[in-house]
Protein backbone atom coordinates (compact mmCIF):
# COMPACT_ATOMS: atom_id res chain seq x y z
CA UNK A 1 0.00 0.00 0.00
CA UNK A 2 1.72 3.11 -1.07
CA UNK A 3 1.12 6.81 -0.23
CA UNK A 4 -0.78 8.59 -3.22
CA UNK A 5 -1.50 5.48 -4.81
CA UNK A 6 -5.12 5.10 -5.27
CA UNK A 7 -8.65 7.83 -5.56
CA UNK A 8 -12.45 8.35 -4.57
CA UNK A 9 -15.71 11.03 -4.58
CA UNK A 10 -19.41 11.22 -3.79
CA UNK A 11 -23.25 12.27 -2.62
CA UNK A 12 -25.29 14.88 -4.86
CA UNK A 13 -26.79 17.36 -4.98
CA UNK A 14 -30.97 17.15 -4.96
CA UNK A 15 -32.09 17.70 -7.99
CA UNK A 16 -35.01 20.68 -6.58
CA UNK A 17 -36.17 24.52 -7.12
CA UNK A 18 -38.42 26.07 -5.38
CA UNK A 19 -40.95 27.90 -6.95
CA UNK A 20 -40.67 30.88 -4.65
CA UNK A 21 -37.19 31.46 -6.58
CA UNK A 22 -39.49 32.95 -9.38
CA UNK A 23 -36.58 33.62 -11.47
CA UNK A 24 -35.41 35.28 -13.65
CA UNK A 25 -35.66 33.82 -17.27
CA UNK A 26 -39.55 35.16 -16.83
CA UNK A 27 -38.02 38.69 -16.98
CA UNK A 28 -35.95 38.10 -20.71
CA UNK A 29 -38.98 36.46 -22.30
CA UNK A 30 -38.68 38.38 -25.79
CA UNK A 31 -42.51 38.11 -27.03
CA UNK A 32 -43.72 39.26 -23.33
CA UNK A 33 -41.83 41.45 -21.62
CA UNK A 34 -42.68 40.93 -18.32
CA UNK A 35 -40.06 42.70 -17.03
CA UNK A 36 -41.20 45.91 -18.37
CA UNK A 37 -44.99 44.76 -17.81
CA UNK A 38 -45.75 45.61 -21.48
CA UNK A 39 -46.55 43.48 -25.00
CA UNK A 40 -44.00 44.02 -27.86
CA UNK A 41 -46.96 44.59 -30.25
CA UNK A 42 -50.34 46.45 -29.92
CA UNK A 43 -53.22 46.55 -32.47
CA UNK A 44 -55.89 48.91 -32.42
CA UNK A 45 -59.21 47.42 -32.59
CA UNK A 46 -62.84 48.44 -32.95
CA UNK A 47 -63.50 48.52 -28.75
CA UNK A 48 -60.62 51.05 -27.93
CA UNK A 49 -56.51 50.30 -27.95
CA UNK A 50 -56.68 46.60 -28.27
CA UNK A 51 -59.92 44.51 -29.01
CA UNK A 52 -61.31 42.31 -26.18
CA UNK A 53 -60.68 39.40 -28.29
CA UNK A 54 -56.63 40.18 -28.40
CA UNK A 55 -56.34 41.27 -24.96
CA UNK A 56 -58.05 37.82 -23.45
CA UNK A 57 -55.74 35.50 -26.17
CA UNK A 58 -52.49 38.14 -24.73
CA UNK A 59 -53.68 37.70 -20.97
CA UNK A 60 -53.87 33.88 -21.21
CA UNK A 61 -50.86 33.78 -23.22
CA UNK A 62 -48.77 35.66 -19.93
CA UNK A 63 -50.55 33.20 -18.25
CA UNK A 64 -49.90 29.99 -19.64
CA UNK A 65 -45.92 30.77 -20.15
CA UNK A 66 -45.61 31.65 -16.30
CA UNK A 67 -47.32 28.22 -15.35
CA UNK A 68 -45.45 26.61 -18.21
CA UNK A 69 -42.30 27.64 -16.98
CA UNK A 70 -42.50 27.43 -13.28
CA UNK A 71 -43.65 23.55 -14.05
CA UNK A 72 -41.06 22.80 -16.76
CA UNK A 73 -38.32 24.40 -14.60
CA UNK A 74 -39.23 22.02 -11.51
CA UNK A 75 -39.92 18.62 -14.03
CA UNK A 76 -36.40 19.49 -15.54
CA UNK A 77 -34.45 19.57 -12.37
CA UNK A 78 -36.22 16.62 -11.24
CA UNK A 79 -35.34 14.81 -14.31
CA UNK A 80 -31.93 15.55 -14.12
CA UNK A 81 -29.39 12.65 -13.80
CA UNK A 82 -28.16 13.18 -9.58
CA UNK A 83 -25.22 11.71 -10.22
CA UNK A 84 -23.54 14.45 -12.09
CA UNK A 85 -22.16 16.16 -9.03
CA UNK A 86 -21.47 15.43 -5.65
CA UNK A 87 -23.30 16.80 -2.32
CA UNK A 88 -20.96 19.16 -0.43
CA UNK A 89 -21.65 20.80 2.78
CA UNK A 90 -19.18 21.12 6.05
CA UNK A 91 -19.61 17.53 7.70
CA UNK A 92 -20.23 15.79 3.92
CA UNK A 93 -23.97 15.81 4.14
CA UNK A 94 -26.60 16.67 1.92
CA UNK A 95 -27.49 20.40 1.69
CA UNK A 96 -30.94 20.29 3.36
CA UNK A 97 -32.49 24.26 2.31
CA UNK A 98 -33.85 23.79 -1.74
CA UNK A 99 -32.93 27.60 -1.56
CA UNK A 100 -29.54 27.08 -1.37
CA UNK A 101 -29.70 25.22 -5.21
CA UNK A 102 -30.94 28.62 -6.65
CA UNK A 103 -29.36 31.14 -3.97
CA UNK A 104 -26.09 30.86 -7.02
CA UNK A 105 -28.17 32.22 -9.43
CA UNK A 106 -28.43 35.89 -7.67
CA UNK A 107 -24.94 36.00 -8.48
CA UNK A 108 -24.50 35.36 -12.09
CA UNK A 109 -27.69 37.86 -12.41
CA UNK A 110 -25.05 40.75 -10.95
CA UNK A 111 -22.35 39.05 -13.26
CA UNK A 112 -24.45 39.78 -16.31
CA UNK A 113 -25.72 42.86 -15.86
CA UNK A 114 -21.87 44.09 -15.20
CA UNK A 115 -21.55 42.00 -18.27
CA UNK A 116 -24.27 44.29 -20.13
CA UNK A 117 -22.48 47.39 -19.00
CA UNK A 118 -24.58 48.11 -16.14
CA UNK A 119 -22.78 50.13 -13.27
CA UNK A 120 -25.49 49.65 -10.59
CA UNK A 121 -25.44 47.28 -7.91
CA UNK A 122 -27.99 44.33 -8.48
CA UNK A 123 -30.83 45.83 -5.75
CA UNK A 124 -30.70 49.31 -7.39
CA UNK A 125 -31.28 47.57 -11.13
CA UNK A 126 -34.04 45.67 -9.96
CA UNK A 127 -35.79 49.06 -8.36
CA UNK A 128 -34.96 50.50 -11.75
CA UNK A 129 -36.72 47.63 -13.81
CA UNK A 130 -39.61 47.91 -11.24
CA UNK A 131 -39.83 51.67 -12.01
CA UNK A 132 -39.46 51.48 -15.55
CA UNK A 133 -42.23 48.81 -15.16
CA UNK A 134 -44.52 50.96 -13.62
CA UNK A 135 -43.47 53.64 -16.15
CA UNK A 136 -44.47 51.28 -18.64
CA UNK A 137 -47.81 51.15 -18.02
CA UNK A 138 -48.63 54.68 -17.24
CA UNK A 139 -46.96 55.37 -20.72
CA UNK A 140 -49.25 52.50 -22.02
CA UNK A 141 -52.05 53.58 -20.61
CA UNK A 142 -51.78 57.25 -22.14
CA UNK A 143 -51.09 55.61 -25.60
CA UNK A 144 -54.58 53.47 -24.98
CA UNK A 145 -56.10 57.13 -24.63
CA UNK A 146 -54.45 58.20 -27.75
CA UNK A 147 -55.28 55.56 -29.35
CA UNK A 148 -58.86 55.78 -28.26
CA UNK A 149 -59.01 59.15 -28.77
CA UNK A 150 -57.63 58.72 -32.57
CA UNK A 151 -60.60 56.21 -33.32
CA UNK A 152 -62.86 58.12 -32.54
CA UNK A 153 -61.56 60.28 -35.01
CA UNK A 154 -61.69 57.91 -38.00
CA UNK A 155 -57.99 56.97 -37.67
CA UNK A 156 -58.92 53.23 -36.63
CA UNK A 157 -57.68 50.55 -38.80
CA UNK A 158 -60.15 48.36 -41.67
CA UNK A 159 -61.49 44.82 -40.25
CA UNK A 160 -59.38 42.97 -42.54
CA UNK A 161 -56.17 44.58 -41.56
CA UNK A 162 -56.95 43.78 -38.17
CA UNK A 163 -57.89 40.28 -38.64
CA UNK A 164 -54.39 40.33 -40.12
CA UNK A 165 -52.70 41.57 -37.29
CA UNK A 166 -54.36 39.26 -35.00
CA UNK A 167 -53.69 36.17 -37.43
CA UNK A 168 -50.25 37.50 -37.41
CA UNK A 169 -49.69 38.44 -33.41
CA UNK A 170 -51.29 34.39 -32.96
CA UNK A 171 -48.70 32.67 -35.16
CA UNK A 172 -46.09 34.45 -33.24
CA UNK A 173 -47.01 33.54 -30.30
CA UNK A 174 -47.87 30.11 -31.02
CA UNK A 175 -43.91 30.49 -32.62
CA UNK A 176 -42.74 31.82 -29.20
CA UNK A 177 -44.68 28.54 -27.15
CA UNK A 178 -42.67 26.82 -29.08
CA UNK A 179 -39.28 28.44 -28.72
CA UNK A 180 -40.31 29.25 -25.05
CA UNK A 181 -40.77 25.40 -24.27
CA UNK A 182 -38.13 24.52 -25.95
CA UNK A 183 -35.82 26.58 -24.15
CA UNK A 184 -37.45 25.59 -20.74
CA UNK A 185 -36.41 21.87 -21.28
CA UNK A 186 -33.31 23.32 -22.35
CA UNK A 187 -32.37 20.40 -24.13
CA UNK A 188 -29.65 22.03 -26.41
CA UNK A 189 -26.04 22.21 -25.02
CA UNK A 190 -25.62 24.41 -27.56
CA UNK A 191 -27.95 27.53 -27.07
CA UNK A 192 -27.68 30.35 -24.71
CA UNK A 193 -27.18 29.75 -21.01
CA UNK A 194 -28.39 32.87 -20.01
CA UNK A 195 -30.65 35.13 -21.89
CA UNK A 196 -29.80 37.91 -23.49
CA UNK A 197 -26.06 36.86 -23.62
CA UNK A 198 -24.04 34.76 -25.93
CA UNK A 199 -22.92 31.52 -24.93
CA UNK A 200 -19.21 32.41 -24.49
CA UNK A 201 -19.63 35.22 -22.14
CA UNK A 202 -22.28 33.01 -20.25
CA UNK A 203 -19.73 30.27 -19.61
CA UNK A 204 -17.03 33.31 -18.45
CA UNK A 205 -19.36 33.77 -15.95
CA UNK A 206 -20.04 30.39 -14.88
CA UNK A 207 -16.11 29.61 -14.89
CA UNK A 208 -15.53 31.98 -12.08
CA UNK A 209 -18.06 30.38 -9.88
CA UNK A 210 -16.26 27.55 -7.31
CA UNK A 211 -16.85 24.13 -8.53
CA UNK A 212 -18.37 23.34 -5.13
CA UNK A 213 -21.12 25.42 -6.57
CA UNK A 214 -21.40 23.32 -9.97
CA UNK A 215 -23.96 20.89 -8.10
CA UNK A 216 -26.32 23.45 -7.75
CA UNK A 217 -25.68 24.86 -11.30
CA UNK A 218 -26.31 21.39 -12.78
CA UNK A 219 -29.94 20.77 -11.11
CA UNK A 220 -30.95 24.56 -12.43
CA UNK A 221 -31.93 23.00 -15.77
CA UNK A 222 -30.74 21.15 -18.33
CA UNK A 223 -28.20 23.34 -20.27
CA UNK A 224 -26.35 23.52 -17.24
CA UNK A 225 -25.94 20.09 -16.77
CA UNK A 226 -25.06 19.41 -19.97
CA UNK A 227 -22.39 21.77 -20.07
CA UNK A 228 -21.11 20.78 -16.88
CA UNK A 229 -21.48 16.96 -17.38
CA UNK A 230 -19.88 17.50 -20.86
CA UNK A 231 -16.62 18.39 -19.27
CA UNK A 232 -16.59 21.62 -21.44
CA UNK A 233 -16.54 24.42 -18.80
CA UNK A 234 -13.58 22.50 -17.37
CA UNK A 235 -11.82 22.49 -20.65
CA UNK A 236 -12.77 26.31 -20.78
CA UNK A 237 -11.57 27.24 -17.26
CA UNK A 238 -8.19 25.11 -18.08
CA UNK A 239 -7.32 27.16 -20.86
CA UNK A 240 -8.14 30.55 -19.19
CA UNK A 241 -5.53 29.74 -16.18
CA UNK A 242 -8.28 29.02 -13.90
CA UNK A 243 -7.83 26.50 -11.46
CA UNK A 244 -8.89 24.97 -7.78
CA UNK A 245 -7.30 21.73 -6.39
CA UNK A 246 -8.94 19.54 -4.08
CA UNK A 247 -7.45 16.47 -2.16
CA UNK A 248 -8.69 13.21 -2.65
CA UNK A 249 -7.56 10.33 0.20
CA UNK A 250 -8.70 7.26 1.36
CA UNK A 251 -8.03 5.73 4.96
CA UNK A 252 -10.39 2.59 3.87
CA UNK A 253 -9.85 0.25 1.45
CA UNK A 254 -12.54 1.05 -1.84
CA UNK A 255 -13.21 4.14 0.35
CA UNK A 256 -12.41 7.39 -0.52
CA UNK A 257 -12.92 11.34 0.75
CA UNK A 258 -12.60 14.59 -1.15
CA UNK A 259 -11.78 18.19 0.70
CA UNK A 260 -12.21 21.88 -0.69
CA UNK A 261 -10.39 23.51 0.90
CA UNK A 262 -11.35 27.00 -0.35
CA UNK A 263 -14.76 26.11 0.78
CA UNK A 264 -13.45 23.88 3.80
CA UNK A 265 -15.93 20.91 2.98
CA UNK A 266 -15.87 17.65 2.65
CA UNK A 267 -16.97 15.15 0.45
CA UNK A 268 -17.27 11.22 0.06
CA UNK A 269 -16.93 9.14 -2.94
CA UNK A 270 -19.20 6.92 -4.37
CA UNK A 271 -17.38 3.24 -3.09
CA UNK A 272 -15.25 1.77 -5.67
CA UNK A 273 -17.30 -1.75 -7.00
CA UNK A 274 -14.24 -4.25 -7.05
CA UNK A 275 -13.40 -7.57 -5.94
CA UNK A 276 -11.51 -8.64 -2.52
CA UNK A 277 -8.27 -9.10 -4.94
CA UNK A 278 -7.94 -5.60 -5.68
CA UNK A 279 -9.46 -4.21 -2.51
CA UNK A 280 -5.97 -5.87 -0.81
CA UNK A 281 -3.50 -5.37 -3.60
CA UNK A 282 -1.03 -2.54 -3.24
CA UNK A 283 -2.51 0.82 -5.18
CA UNK A 284 -1.27 4.02 -6.58
CA UNK A 285 -3.56 6.97 -7.41
CA UNK A 286 -3.37 9.73 -10.10
CA UNK A 287 -5.58 12.76 -9.93
CA UNK A 288 -5.11 13.82 -13.83
CA UNK A 289 -7.60 16.79 -15.47
CA UNK A 290 -11.59 15.68 -14.46
CA UNK A 291 -10.08 11.85 -13.53
CA UNK A 292 -8.78 10.15 -10.63
CA UNK A 293 -7.20 6.94 -11.56
CA UNK A 294 -6.51 3.79 -9.50
CA UNK A 295 -4.39 1.19 -10.49
CA UNK A 296 -4.56 -1.76 -8.42
CA UNK A 297 -4.38 -6.11 -9.34
CA UNK A 298 -6.82 -8.08 -9.72
CA UNK A 299 -5.46 -11.91 -9.73
CA UNK A 300 -3.00 -12.06 -11.73
CA UNK A 301 -3.39 -8.66 -13.81
CA UNK A 302 -3.77 -5.09 -13.82
CA UNK A 303 -6.58 -2.96 -13.94
CA UNK A 304 -6.94 0.52 -13.58
CA UNK A 305 -10.21 2.01 -12.00
CA UNK A 306 -11.48 5.31 -12.90
CA UNK A 307 -13.33 7.98 -11.63
CA UNK A 308 -15.01 10.85 -13.47
CA UNK A 309 -15.49 14.13 -11.75
CA UNK A 310 -18.22 14.62 -14.45
CA UNK A 311 -20.75 11.69 -13.49
CA UNK A 312 -19.53 11.40 -10.21
CA UNK A 313 -18.61 7.56 -10.87
CA UNK A 314 -16.46 4.87 -11.11
CA UNK A 315 -15.61 2.91 -14.88
CA UNK A 316 -13.12 0.59 -16.12
CA UNK A 317 -9.85 2.62 -17.50
CA UNK A 318 -7.93 1.41 -20.32
CA UNK A 319 -5.04 -0.68 -19.92
CA UNK A 320 -1.60 0.83 -20.34
CA UNK A 321 0.41 -0.49 -23.16
CA UNK A 322 2.76 -2.12 -20.41
CA UNK A 323 0.36 -2.44 -17.24
CA UNK A 324 2.68 -2.28 -14.15
CA UNK A 325 2.35 -1.25 -10.58
CA UNK A 326 4.60 0.75 -8.11
CA UNK A 327 5.48 3.21 -10.64
CA UNK A 328 6.24 6.83 -10.51
CA UNK A 329 4.28 9.10 -11.47
CA UNK A 330 2.68 12.85 -11.73
CA UNK A 331 0.46 14.77 -13.79
CA UNK A 332 0.25 18.33 -15.79
CA UNK A 333 -3.09 19.57 -16.55
CA UNK A 334 -4.96 16.49 -18.73
CA UNK A 335 -1.63 14.67 -19.32
CA UNK A 336 0.03 12.33 -17.09
CA UNK A 337 3.79 10.44 -17.04
CA UNK A 338 4.30 7.29 -15.61
CA UNK A 339 7.50 5.33 -15.43
CA UNK A 340 9.12 2.62 -13.69
CA UNK A 341 7.67 0.02 -11.64
CA UNK A 342 7.41 -4.01 -11.92
CA UNK A 343 5.58 -6.14 -14.52
CA UNK A 344 2.88 -8.97 -13.07
CA UNK A 345 6.27 -11.07 -13.02
CA UNK A 346 8.17 -8.97 -10.80
CA UNK A 347 10.56 -7.85 -13.27
CA UNK A 348 11.42 -4.29 -13.06
CA UNK A 349 11.06 -1.98 -15.66
CA UNK A 350 12.61 1.25 -17.19
CA UNK A 351 10.27 2.02 -19.83
CA UNK A 352 7.42 4.93 -19.38
CA UNK A 353 4.14 6.27 -20.72
CA UNK A 354 2.03 9.71 -21.58
CA UNK A 355 -1.66 9.29 -20.77
CA UNK A 356 -4.21 12.31 -21.90
CA UNK A 357 -7.06 12.17 -20.07
CA UNK A 358 -8.88 14.10 -23.16
CA UNK A 359 -8.85 11.09 -25.52
CA UNK A 360 -8.17 8.49 -22.60
CA UNK A 361 -5.10 7.10 -24.81
CA UNK A 362 -1.51 5.65 -23.45
CA UNK A 363 1.47 6.50 -25.98
CA UNK A 364 4.48 4.65 -25.01
CA UNK A 365 7.75 7.18 -24.28
CA UNK A 366 11.43 5.92 -24.69
CA UNK A 367 13.23 4.53 -21.72
CA UNK A 368 14.83 5.41 -18.54
CA UNK A 369 18.27 5.02 -18.34
CA UNK A 370 17.60 3.04 -15.49
CA UNK A 371 14.99 0.58 -14.23
CA UNK A 372 13.61 2.13 -10.99
CA UNK A 373 10.51 0.95 -9.00
CA UNK A 374 8.92 2.38 -6.10
CA UNK A 375 9.92 5.44 -7.14
CA UNK A 376 7.96 8.53 -6.80
CA UNK A 377 6.97 11.58 -9.64
CA UNK A 378 6.88 15.44 -9.83
CA UNK A 379 6.52 18.13 -12.60
CA UNK A 380 8.88 20.80 -12.20
CA UNK A 381 10.03 23.93 -14.69
CA UNK A 382 7.53 21.84 -17.62
CA UNK A 383 9.69 18.75 -17.26
CA UNK A 384 8.86 15.52 -15.51
CA UNK A 385 11.36 13.53 -13.24
CA UNK A 386 11.78 10.51 -11.23
CA UNK A 387 13.27 10.24 -8.20
CA UNK A 388 14.55 7.42 -5.80
CA UNK A 389 13.50 3.96 -5.80
CA UNK A 390 15.05 0.65 -5.92
CA UNK A 391 17.09 -0.96 -8.90
CA UNK A 392 19.77 -2.79 -10.35
CA UNK A 393 20.35 -6.38 -10.25
CA UNK A 394 20.14 -6.94 -6.22
CA UNK A 395 17.52 -4.22 -5.57
CA UNK A 396 19.40 -1.44 -4.05
CA UNK A 397 17.93 2.34 -3.41
CA UNK A 398 18.44 4.45 -5.90
CA UNK A 399 19.77 7.99 -5.04
CA UNK A 400 19.99 9.46 -8.83
CA UNK A 401 17.01 10.80 -10.59
CA UNK A 402 16.38 11.04 -14.18
CA UNK A 403 14.73 14.07 -16.29
CA UNK A 404 12.23 13.88 -19.01
CA UNK A 405 12.16 16.63 -21.48
CA UNK A 406 9.09 16.54 -23.34
CA UNK A 407 9.91 18.59 -25.86
CA UNK A 408 13.17 16.52 -27.17
CA UNK A 409 11.78 13.40 -25.81
CA UNK A 410 15.05 12.13 -23.54
CA UNK A 411 16.09 11.40 -20.51
CA UNK A 412 18.90 13.06 -18.09
CA UNK A 413 20.27 11.27 -15.48
CA UNK A 414 20.63 13.64 -12.21
CA UNK A 415 23.01 12.32 -9.15
CA UNK A 416 22.07 12.59 -5.55
CA UNK A 417 18.65 13.98 -6.48
CA UNK A 418 16.99 11.58 -3.75
CA UNK A 419 16.78 13.01 -0.64
CA UNK A 420 17.72 9.68 1.19
CA UNK A 421 16.79 8.41 4.36
CA UNK A 422 18.09 9.26 7.95
CA UNK A 423 20.87 7.52 9.89
CA UNK A 424 17.72 5.52 11.63
CA UNK A 425 16.53 3.69 8.91
CA UNK A 426 20.07 2.93 6.97
CA UNK A 427 19.79 -0.75 8.34
CA UNK A 428 16.31 -0.86 6.67
CA UNK A 429 15.64 -3.30 3.94
CA UNK A 430 14.91 -1.09 0.84
CA UNK A 431 11.56 -2.42 0.42
CA UNK A 432 10.46 -1.33 3.60
CA UNK A 433 10.37 1.97 3.04
CA UNK A 434 7.88 4.09 1.49
CA UNK A 435 8.84 5.81 -1.82
CA UNK A 436 10.34 9.50 -1.32
CA UNK A 437 7.48 12.05 -0.05
CA UNK A 438 8.53 14.61 -2.16
CA UNK A 439 6.07 17.99 -3.72
CA UNK A 440 6.67 20.49 -6.13
CA UNK A 441 5.38 24.34 -5.34
CA UNK A 442 5.87 27.24 -7.37
CA UNK A 443 8.58 24.73 -9.28
CA UNK A 444 10.68 24.35 -6.28
CA UNK A 445 11.07 20.53 -4.85
CA UNK A 446 10.50 19.95 -1.32
CA UNK A 447 10.30 16.52 0.54
CA UNK A 448 9.36 14.86 4.07
CA UNK A 449 11.37 13.37 6.06
CA UNK A 450 9.63 10.70 8.45
CA UNK A 451 12.29 9.57 10.28
CA UNK A 452 13.70 13.22 11.70
CA UNK A 453 10.42 14.42 10.99
CA UNK A 454 11.52 17.62 9.05
CA UNK A 455 11.18 19.60 5.43
CA UNK A 456 13.65 19.81 3.19
CA UNK A 457 14.12 21.70 0.08
CA UNK A 458 16.47 20.77 -2.78
CA UNK A 459 19.13 23.43 -4.72
CA UNK A 460 18.75 22.83 -8.41
CA UNK A 461 21.53 24.24 -8.89
CA UNK A 462 23.89 23.10 -6.55
CA UNK A 463 21.80 19.90 -7.02
CA UNK A 464 21.82 19.40 -2.82
CA UNK A 465 19.25 18.99 -0.03
CA UNK A 466 19.10 21.15 3.03
CA UNK A 467 16.86 21.11 5.65
CA UNK A 468 14.47 23.92 6.37
CA UNK A 469 11.36 23.55 8.91
CA UNK A 470 10.12 20.40 10.64
CA UNK A 471 7.25 18.18 9.53
CA UNK A 472 3.22 18.62 11.74
CA UNK A 473 4.29 16.93 15.25
CA UNK A 474 1.23 14.46 14.75
CA UNK A 475 1.35 13.47 11.37
CA UNK A 476 3.31 10.15 11.88
CA UNK A 477 3.77 7.33 9.84
CA UNK A 478 5.41 3.48 9.67
CA UNK A 479 8.55 4.17 7.42
CA UNK A 480 6.85 6.49 5.91
CA UNK A 481 3.63 4.87 5.06
CA UNK A 482 0.25 5.87 5.90
CA UNK A 483 1.57 9.82 5.66
CA UNK A 484 0.64 11.68 2.58
CA UNK A 485 2.96 14.92 1.67
CA UNK A 486 1.29 16.99 -1.54
CA UNK A 487 1.37 20.13 -3.35
CA UNK A 488 -1.76 22.11 -3.32
CA UNK A 489 -1.35 24.63 -5.49
CA UNK A 490 0.54 27.48 -3.61
CA UNK A 491 0.76 25.19 -0.96
CA UNK A 492 2.11 21.97 0.95
CA UNK A 493 0.34 19.62 2.42
CA UNK A 494 0.51 16.99 5.13
CA UNK A 495 -1.94 14.30 5.55
CA UNK A 496 -1.86 12.67 8.75
CA UNK A 497 -3.05 11.56 11.83
CA UNK A 498 -1.48 10.61 15.86
CA UNK A 499 -1.70 6.66 16.26
CA UNK A 500 -4.51 6.03 18.78
CA UNK A 501 -6.25 3.08 19.89
CA UNK A 502 -9.59 2.76 18.95
CA UNK A 503 -11.53 5.38 17.07
CA UNK A 504 -9.15 7.80 15.59
CA UNK A 505 -9.31 11.48 13.44
CA UNK A 506 -7.42 12.56 10.42
CA UNK A 507 -5.69 15.86 9.79
CA UNK A 508 -4.97 18.54 7.19
CA UNK A 509 -2.26 20.25 7.97
CA UNK A 510 -1.00 23.46 5.22
CA UNK A 511 2.18 25.66 5.12
CA UNK A 512 2.82 28.50 2.07
CA UNK A 513 6.21 28.39 1.29
CA UNK A 514 6.11 31.77 -0.54
CA UNK A 515 5.21 32.87 3.24
CA UNK A 516 8.82 32.00 5.00
CA UNK A 517 10.06 28.88 6.62
CA UNK A 518 7.43 26.07 7.75
CA UNK A 519 4.22 26.99 10.02
CA UNK A 520 1.72 24.51 9.40
CA UNK A 521 -1.66 25.21 9.59
CA UNK A 522 -4.51 23.13 10.60
CA UNK A 523 -6.73 22.93 7.56
CA UNK A 524 -9.77 20.41 8.77
CA UNK A 525 -9.96 17.29 11.18
CA UNK A 526 -12.02 14.64 10.62
CA UNK A 527 -12.37 11.25 12.45
CA UNK A 528 -11.19 8.65 10.21
CA UNK A 529 -8.55 5.86 10.18
CA UNK A 530 -5.54 7.72 10.76
CA UNK A 531 -3.67 5.25 7.99
CA UNK A 532 -3.68 7.34 4.38
CA UNK A 533 -3.99 4.43 2.11
CA UNK A 534 -3.38 6.78 -1.09
CA UNK A 535 -3.27 10.57 -2.13
CA UNK A 536 -3.66 12.67 -4.89
CA UNK A 537 -4.65 16.09 -5.82
CA UNK A 538 -6.71 17.25 -8.46
CA UNK A 539 -6.71 20.62 -10.36
CA UNK A 540 -9.35 21.52 -12.12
Amino acid sequence: MLDGRSCVFSRLFSSTCPAENNWSFMKYLPELDIKNGKRPLEIDGEDGPRSSKLTKILDQRAEGVRILHEQQSCQDKDSLDSSVIPSMDQDGSNIPEQRKHCEPFKDFRRVEMAAAGSNQPSDQQEQHHAGDSSDSVDSQSHNQQQAGDSSHSGDQQSDEQQQRGADSLNSGNQQSDEQQQQQAGNSSASGSLFPRMNRDSSIACLSRCSRSDYGSLASLNRSFWNLIRSGELYTWRRLHGIIEHWIYFSCELLEWEAYDPIRQRWMHLPRMASNECFMCSDKESLAVGTELLVFGKEMTSHVIYRYSLLTNSWTSGKSMNAPRCLFGSASLGEVAILAGGCDSDGRILSSAELYNSETQTWDVLPSMNKPRKMCSGVFMDGKFYVIGGIGGPESKLLTCGEEYNLHTRTWTEIPSMSPGRSARGAEMPATAEAPPLVAVVNNELYAADYADMEVKKYDKVRKQWSVIGRLPERAVSVNGWGLAFRACGNRLIVIGGPRTHGEGFIELNAWVPSEGPPEWNLLARKRSGNFVYNCAVMGC
